[in-house]
């Protein structure tokens, strides 16, 4: 049975026409849904009984169900067990601007990038837009916290879930919906070069981040798998693309390697790739994982990255740590699990 939070309000629309019925009570259900936060089919008083009746024949309000929390300064970490039992996790994080949540896109990941440990967990099926949207109602409901951003960027590539993740998007975004503005939702992207492309053609408004993590094709190619189907230079076309489709800034991500990708020559090479687009640079003190072969670079070594980039007129920032003291890397809760 598909979950009525797997519907995007033009759909519902068109559902309540097929049942002869006026397309407002899309309206009125996402109200109930996300305003009301009311998910009993039957307390939707406004509708009447015949309508919630078949509403429930046809649609579950079953959420997903977290199964473990932890805790640390302005963060916290979620595990939740799906409808099949399988397991995903989200974070939530506290910021001077707001509160936003990261969430998962899928149930493991088949992109591999030696770093990261969702990348030790083999994909096992796409997120269903649904399951990614109750990550986030049910954060809300046990933290009593209204979600002001969203960030796609726990387990799994989200462009390759892309017809999901653009769901999602959308009922989020909605204005009955969860009203999460389109330039509080940032993706993030490994660099799956066609779904870029197509993804600038949506013009959703949305804030799009590239994992970058190395200047050149030799380095890269031994950290990422996906650079040897689209290298560097195939991925800054896409891209130069969709800064031109857009006007929106880019944000490229570096996360920093000891002795592996934080040199001045590898900070000079990346000023070098990115100079002149409108890009800025963030910079991610490495979350250590059960990957022994990464270690985070110094302190020190990441400020004079910072200082080189910032020398040769990059835009650039070093993103401030989360979830040191928990299972704070992407996929790390998960794995610890054992699942």
């Amino acid at each position: 049975m598909d979950s009525l939070f797997n519907r995007e309000r033009s759909e519902l629309e068109e559902y309540f026409l097929s049942i002869g019925e006026k397309k407002f009570k899309a309206i009125q259900v996402f109200e109930w849904l996300y305003e009301k936060k009311v998910w009993n089919i039957q307390e939707f008083s406004n509708i009447k009984k015949e309508v919630r009746d078949r509403l429930e024949k046809d649609f579950t309000t079953t959420l997903i169900k977290c199964v473990k929390r932890q805790v640390d300064k302005d963060v916290k970490k979620y595990l939740f067990e799906l409808q099949d039992k399988n397991y995903i996790e989200a974070v939530l994080m506290y910021h001077d601007y707001g509160i936003s949540v990261c969430v998962s896109s899928e149930v493991g990941c088949n992109m591999a990038c030696k770093f990261c440990e969702s990348g030790r967990q083999k994909k096992v099926r796409n997120l269903e837009a649904n399951e990614i949207v109750e990550q986030i109602l049910v954060i809300e409901e046990m933290e009593n916290v209204r979600i002001s951003s969203v960030v796609i960027m726990g387990i799994g590539e989200p462009l390759d879930n892309y017809d999901n993740i653009r769901r999602f998007i959308r009922i989020i975004n909605d204005a009955k919906g969860l009203k999460i503005g389109a330039r509080h939702i940032t993706l993030s992207t490994c660099g799956l070069v066609p779904k870029i492309k197509e993804l600038a053609q949506e013009q959703l408004q949305i804030n799009l981040a590239i994992s970058l993590h190395a200047p050149t094709d030799e380095l890269r190619n031994k950290l990422m798998p996906v650079n040897k189907v689209y290298n560097i230079d195939t991925l800054m076309g896409a891209i130069k693309e969709y800064l031109q489709l857009t006007s929106r800034r880019v944000t490229i991500e570096y996360v920093m390697l000891n002795n592996v990708n934080d040199s001045i020559d590898c900070a000079k090479t990346l000023a070098h790739l990115l100079k002149g687009l409108n890009v800025y640079v963030n910079l991610i003190p490495y979350n250590e994982t059960n990957a022994k072969e990464f270690k985070r670079s110094k302190k020190e070594t990441i400020l004079k990255f910072y200082d080189t980039l910032k020398k040769e007129g990059l835009n650039v920032i070093i993103r401030r740590e989360f979830g040191s003291k928990i299972d704070g890397a992407c996929g790390q809760l998960r794995g610890s699990e054992r699942i």
